[in-house]
C-alpha cells in the first residue's frame, strides 16, 4: 500500500511542482505540442562528428543501394517446399521487439542485426490466453509446442484446466500433446536445451501435462493438493512420462527437483526418489553430465540418451560466469545438441530456450536481459551453421515481451545503457532504458523528497544495473504485443503475417509431416 500511495504521490508532484512545468516555446499551442512531439535535441559533446555516421549514409545512393540490395534478397528469397526432416523451434523468453532492437547496440550499433533477423520470412504472434489478456510462459508454451491455448500457469493442458485445480487435470481429454510426441511417432528424435531449470515453464511445455507450473517437485504437489493426489510433478514427467522419457538430449539447470532432500542437502524432493541415478543405471549408455569440460568430452557416437545438468537452479547469467563455474554456454549445448541430433537418419525436432532474458527483465536488468540476447543470438547463428536449410526448418521467436521502453531522441553511437540528451521537466535527466514497472522504483525516487533522482547516479555501468520503473511492484510484468516469428528453411514461408501463437507448431508440422493434422504429406 506504502508503495501504491508513493507513486500516487509522485504523479501528484509531477503535475503541481511549478518547476516542474512544461516549458514555454514562444508559439501557437498547437506548434508547441509538435515542437514538444519532436524536440531538436541539443548536440552532444564529443570529438570530431556530433554523431557516429556510417560510411556513406550522409548521400542518397547509400540508402537506394540499400533498397536495391534487400528486393534482391526478396527475389532470391524463393519458397522451399521440401519436406523438414529436422525442426528447431527456437525460443526468446520475453524477447520482445523492443529487446531485439537494443540488443543490435551491443553488436556495434543501431544498424546491425542479430543472427536471426537475416532470416527471410518474418510474421507477428498473437500471444494472449483463453483467460489473459497478457500471458506467461506455461500458457504460451502449450500454444507453441502443443498448438492449443489454455489458461495462465497450466502446461499442455487446454483451457478447461484452470491453474492450481488438482483434479480438472486428471481428466486426461484435457492433456494436449506437444510437437515433440508428433515427431516421435513419425520416428524423429527429440530433445530440449534451455538456461532455466528443464522443469521450468517454457521446457516443461515439450513433455508436460499440469495444472501449475511451480509443481516441479512433488512436495510442491503435496503442499498445493495433499498427499495421494494422483498428480506426477513435473520432474517426474520428465524422468518417466510418456515423452520426458523418451527424449533423447535434455540439457540445462534444476537438479535440485530430481533428488530427495535427505539423499542431497540441494535435493527438493520428499518422496525418496533420486531421478538422476535412475536415469544413470537405466543405460550404459545414458551419459550424464555437469560441466563444459565434460560436455565437450562426450562421444555422441556412443551416447544413448544425454542428460546435462549444469546447476541446482537456473543456469547463472552468462555475465556471472566464470571459468570456475564451468557452465556452458548456450552456444555450446546447442551445438552437443545438434551434433548428437544429427545422427538420426528420419530426422529429429529441437527446443533451444534462451530463458535468461525473460528473468532478467522481471530485475529491471536490462544491460543482462540484452547480453543474453546475443548469447541466444550465436546459439542461433551456430545452429544456422550446422544444419542445411534445404532440409532444416529454424523457428526463432518469443513466448512474451516485457513492459520495456527504449525512448528519447539519443544520438546514434550514443551508450544504450546511458541518459538521454535532454532532461524531464524537473531538471534531471532520463535513461534511454526503462521499464513501466518492477522493483527498481525505489532506487530511482527519493522518499523523503518525493522527487525523482538523477538516474545516472544508481546506473553506474555495474553487469547487475537496475534501470528505472515507473510502477513499484515486485517483479516487472510481460507486456501484451505481440512478438517475432522468424522463419529459416522448408516452408518457412508459412510464417509470415500475424497469426495466433498456437499456430506455430501446426506449421512446424505441416512442413515436416508430423501429427494427425493438415501437413505437405497428406
Amino acid at each position: 500500500m506504502f508503495r501504491l500511495l508513493h507513486a500516487l504521490l509522485i504523479a501528484i508532484v509531477l503535475v503541481a511542482h511549478p518547476a516542474w512545468s512544461a516549458p514555454e516555446c514562444g508559439r501557437t499551442p498547437e506548434e508547441c505540442k509538435e515542437h514538444r512531439m519532436h524536440p531538436d535535441m541539443p548536440e552532444p559533446e564529443r570529438h570530431g562528428k556530433a554523431f557516429r555516421v556510417i560510411d556513406g549514409e550522409e548521400t542518397s545512393s547509400y540508402w537506394r543501394q540499400q533498397g536495391v540490395e534487400f528486393i534482391q534478397q526478396k527475389l532470391a528469397s524463393q519458397p522451399n517446399r521440401r519436406r523438414a526432416k529436422n525442426v528447431i523451434l527456437f525460443l526468446g523468453d520475453g524477447m520482445g521487439v523492443t529487446t531485439t532492437s537494443a540488443a543490435r547496440n551491443l553488436l556495434g550499433g543501431e544498424e546491425k542485426s542479430l543472427s536471426f533477423e537475416n532470416f527471410p520470412f518474418t510474421g507477428l504472434s498473437k500471444t494472449y490466453s483463453v483467460d489473459k489478456i497478457v500471458p506467461d510462459s506455461a500458457c504460451t508454451a502449450t500454444a507453441y509446442l502443443c498448438g492449443v491455448k489454455g489458461q495462465e500457469g497450466t502446461i499442455g493442458v487446454n483451457g478447461q484446466v484452470p491453474r492450481t485445480d488438482c483434479k480438472v487435470m486428471l481428466d486426461e481429454s484435457t492433456h494436449v500433446d506437444s510437437i515433440a510426441k508428433w515427431a516421435m511417432e513419425a520416428g524423429k528424435w527429440a530433445g530440449l536445451v534451455t538456461t532455466t531449470r528443464v522443469t521450468h515453464a517454457s521446457p516443461s511445455g515439450v513433455y508436460a501435462h499440469i495444472a501449475e507450473r511451480d509443481w516441479e517437485n512433488d512436495a510442491e504437489v503435496t503442499s498445493d493438493c495433499g498427499a495421494g493426489s494422483g498428480i506426477n510433478d513435473i520432474a517426474y514427467q520428465l524422468a518417466r512420462g510418456e515423452v520426458g522419457s523418451k527424449l533423447k538430449v535434455i540439457m540445462g539447470g534444476g537438479r535440485k527437483h530430481f533428488v530427495d532432500s535427505s539423499l542431497e542437502s540441494w535435493g527438493k524432493r520428499t518422496d525418496g526418489l533420486n531421478l538422476i541415478d535412475e536415469f544413470k543405471s537405466a543405460s550404459e549408455k545414458n551419459v550424464y553430465v555437469t560441466t563444459a569440460e565434460e560436455l565437450a568430452a562426450v562421444d555422441v557416437t556412443k551416447t544413448d540418451r544425454l542428460l546435462g545438468l549444469f546447476n541446482d537452479d537456473h543456469l547463472q547469467y552468462f555475465m556471472e560466469t566464470t571459468v570456475e563455474s564451468s557452465q556452458p554456454t548456450l552456444e555450446q549445448m546447442t551445438r552437443k545438441a545438434i551434433e548428437y541430433m544429427s545422427q538420426n537418419d528420419q530426422g529429429y525436432f529441437l527446443f533451444i530456450e534462451g530463458g535468461r532474458i525473460d528473468q532478467a527483465h522481471h530485475i529491471n536488468q536490462a544491460r543482462m536481459a540484452l547480453n543474453e540476447t546475443i548469447e541466444f543470438s550465436k546459439a542461433i547463428a551456430a545452429a544456422q551453421e550446422l544444419t542445411n536449410e534445404d532440409d532444416t526448418l529454424l523457428v526463432v521467436t518469443a513466448d512474451h515481451s516485457h513492459v520495456f521502453t527504449y525512448a528519447g531522441y539519443s544520438y546514434r553511437g550514443s551508450d544504450v545503457f546511458g541518459k538521454t540528451p535532454a532532461n524531464g521537466h524537473d531538471g534531471k535527466p532520463y535513461m534511454v532504458l526503462s521499464y513501466a514497472n518492477g522493483p527498481s522504483y525505489e532506487n530511482f525516487y527519493d522518499a523523503e523528497t518525493m522527487e525523482r533522482k538523477d538516474p545516472t547516479t544508481v546506473v553506474k555501468g555495474a553487469h547487475d544495473d537496475e534501470f528505472p520503473s515507473g510502477v513499484p511492484i515486485d517483479m516487472d510484468s510481460h507486456g501484451g504485443d505481440d512478438v517475432p516469428v522468424y522463419a529459416l528453411g522448408p516452408w518457412a514461408h508459412l510464417f509470415t503475417g500475424v497469426y495466433e501463437q498456437s499456430t506455430i507448431p501446426h506449421m512446424m508440422a505441416y512442413a515436416s509431416c508430423l501429427g494427425e493434422g493438415h501437413t505437405m504429406c497428406k
